[in-house]
């Protein structure tokens, strides 16, 4: 009777399996649908809508996604904590939701922003009301994919059962075939919803991702039934609080001689543990003080601020052992930021016919960013892969820090190629006389940015998923949620640095006659290669910096559980990544 459900997991054998990849996937198409179908053209609405200055606007969209790539924390803690991953999706979708309805109302209200341009010249900006408008609506979407992104990930490889040895292989091909869905949604978005935009007009270009927000809310919870739901295990972030100051506490006992005499309990840590406990390992000493027993420490019921078993105190180690390779995929996002500013406003000073009445909009360039990456990942997943593992004999062809390793060196050449194609974008403008004519179109062809934007799809296929999979395999077994939030965070300091970046420049490049790398109002009189570069000489070293950290990275050592006989029997240390 009580084998039908467990304390951890709270499973049913018939639950989970690739049976719900359709739910979470629709869940999944609808979101990105929603999010990229305002956010990819956005620039364009907040400067011709709204009429801000090119750098207020760039700024306003990477302060919005780093805010919105921050909240993964918040939801993170939340379905760890006590809602568990479905509610915590549910709810914050709905809260998506009323932030696309507010934005979409204030662009088919005309008093909800500045009126037209007149004759072109002097164009009034959105007042501090209409700007609050945006400001809400946006920190309301930003709230609500904080709920999403860190959860539905998790939650799709939830379904997938890592004790059955036939399931666990599903997981990796998860992450890829996630990350497909993923790119075809935006790539329709990039098409599809960009061309309303800018033929249609606003309210239809923002109501459309409106209801596809709101059919993935529908098709989430129609697939209620099936879903394998994990019960929350308490939060994560009050464990490495507790692990902490417990180690403090105890900073002047002495260590102990054999790591086997600190504290376990097998029985305190089952719910964070299902998959198997996770081993001591030799780095960071001062943090296992946490576990040694004192003869003020009661073992059968101890107080968690004062003594924490092994297990959590490697919990803590996992995540503080992340951070350099964290840090690396940074510049990776600062790098992809530039596609939605700079190379749209490149774009849009291009040629982009296809026909004589038929032009490409601007915003849709990045379709080929999502066609590359969509292409890499069928190329990796179905060629790369089978190829790789007759010479590696790994289940995944090659590690997931390989992958990110190549996914870096690809966006270092995105960058580097970007700033010559803005070369000759100027000196064509020069030969034909347009360089103090920002408004008139440049003959030449807006397809000598597919490059760039080719490469940068390759480079996240690679380093985007490949870093995906670090967090959810490398994260303890009780912070899979926390996982993709650690993934999130890092778009989020991309964003930022990437505002940091263009805010000094702007204002360090200045010249006493008015020149600027980063004009506000012609491009043409800019030096944006200039940017591009410093970009890829950034990243340059920040690939030096990554493969430091890859070779000296100590992998998550967990101590695999086989049931037999009447109890758990310990198969010895496993690297869970085996890499």
């Amino acid at each position: 009777m009580g084998a039908m459900k467990q304390k951890g997991p709270n499973v049913e054998k018939k639950q989970g399996g690739i049976v719900t990849m359709p739910f979470i996937f629709a869940n999944e198409i609808c979101e990105k649908l929603a999010v990229v179908g305002f956010s990819t053209n956005m620039i364009s609405y907040l400067t011709t809508q709204l009429h801000l200055p090119l750098t207020k606007a760039a700024n306003t969209l990477t302060n919005y996604g780093g805010t919105a790539a921050m909240t993964p924390l918040l939801g993170a803690f939340v379905s760890d904590a006590f809602a568990g991953r479905f509610w915590t999706i549910t709810i914050a979708s709905i809260i998506y939701q009323i932030g696309m309805i507010s934005l979409t109302t204030s662009a088919v209200l005309p008093s909800l922003r500045p009126p037209p341009c007149k004759n072109n010249q002097f164009c009034e900006e959105a007042d501090s009301g209409q700007l609050a408008v945006l400001y809400v609506s946006l920190l309301l979407t930003a709230l609500g994919s904080g709920g999403i992104r860190p959860c539905v990930v998790s939650f799709g490889a939830d379904q997938f059962d890592e004790n059955d040895p036939k399931q666990k292989t599903s997981t990796w091909k998860f992450f890829n075939w996630y990350y497909f869905c993923m790119g075809a949604s935006i790539l329709v978005a990039n098409t599809v919803i960009v061309y309303i935009q800018d033929n249609v007009g606003w309210g239809w270009g923002l109501g459309v991702p409106t209801i596809a927000m709101a059919l993935s809310i529908i098709a989430f919870i129609f697939g209620y039934p099936l879903y394998r739901k994990m019960d929350p295990a308490g939060s994560p972030f009050t464990r490495l609080m507790q692990v902490c100051v417990a180690a403090y506490k105890k900073r002047k006992v002495a260590m102990v001689s054999d790591p086997k005499i600190l504290y376990e309990n097998e029985d305190l840590d089952a719910a964070i543990s299902v998959g198997g406990k996770l081993v001591h390992t030799k780095s960071m000493k001062f943090l296992d003080k946490a576990a040694i027993v004192t003869e003020e420490d009661n073992p059968k019921a101890p107080d968690p601020w004062k003594l924490t078993t092994v297990h959590r105190v490697e919990e803590l180690k996992s995540i503080i052992r992340m951070g350099p390779i964290w840090a690396a995929g940074i510049l990776l996002i600062t790098a992809y930021a530039q596609q939605n500013t700079f190379s749209l406003q490149q774009a849009k000073s291009m040629e982009r016919h296809l026909t004589k009445h038929f032009q490409i909009p601007a915003a849709s360039m990045s379709v080929f960013t999502q066609a590359s990456m969509l292409a890499t990942i069928v190329f990796y997943d179905r060629i790369f892969v089978p190829l790789m593992r007759k010479f590696t004999g790994l289940e995944r062809g090659i590690s997931f820090l390989t992958r990110m390793a190549i996914g870096l060196f690809i966006s270092l050449l995105a960058t580097l190629a970007a700033g010559f194609v803005e070369v000759k974008r100027k000196n064509a403008a020069l030969d034909h006389g347009l360089i103090d004519k920002p408004q008139d179109i440049i003959p030449i062809s807006v397809f000598w940015l597919m490059p760039q934007y080719c490469l940068h799809g390759m480079a996240e296929a690679y380093m985007s998923i490949g870093h995906l999979e670090f967090f959810y395999d490398q994260a303890p077994e009780s912070m899979r949620s926390t996982a993709p939030a650690l993934f999130w965070l890092s778009i989020s300091a991309g964003s930022y640095t990437s505002t940091l970046l263009v805010t000094l420049v702007h204002k360090y490049s200045a010249g006493a006659d008015g020149s600027n790398w980063l004009p506000d109002d012609n491009l043409n009189k800019g030096k944006l290669e200039y940017l591009y570069w410093l970009i890829t000489l950034l990243q340059f070293f920040n690939l030096i910096y990554y493969l430091v950290c890859a070779k000296f990275y100590t992998l998550k050592p967990i101590q695999a559980r086989k049931l037999g006989d009447d109890k758990e029997k310990e198969d010895g240390v496993e690297l869970t990544s085996h890499v």
